[in-house]
């Protein structure tokens, strides 16, 4: 029951702050992620979160029929190809994936 009641209240907000959702759920978890070792499964898997969540936006973004402006939608693949770039380093910058997300969230007006 609660989980129906959970899904109808996503299904009623906003896209946008769905999409703010999203990002600040994986920034979480890359901000867990921080201070333990890079081999530790939680890091791990919020670089791989992380890795799906750029994965959808750029699929999403160079999709023909996306309906946002032309030029948003190529700086939105260029950004998720630098994302993914540091993210295939050995040793990924976690203060920059953790900025660059957080940024994103806020252009979607879910900051806070």
């Amino acid at each position: 029951m609660a989980m129906r009641a959970y899904g109808a209240t996503r299904a009623a907000m906003d896209p946008r702050v769905q999409e703010a959702d999203v990002f600040r759920r994986v920034t979480g978890s890359l901000r867990a992620a921080a201070g333990v070792a890079e081999d530790d499964m939680r890091r791990v898997r919020a670089i791989a979160d992380n890795r799906r969540l750029w994965l959808a936006v750029e699929s999403a973004a160079g999709h023909p029929g996306n309906a946002l402006p032309e030029r948003l939608r190529a700086d939105l693949v260029s950004l998720g190809r630098a994302v993914r770039r540091e993210m295939d380093l050995a040793a990924p910058d976690l203060g920059f994936l953790i900025d660059v997300n957080e940024q994103v969230a806020a252009g979607l007006g879910g900051a806070g």
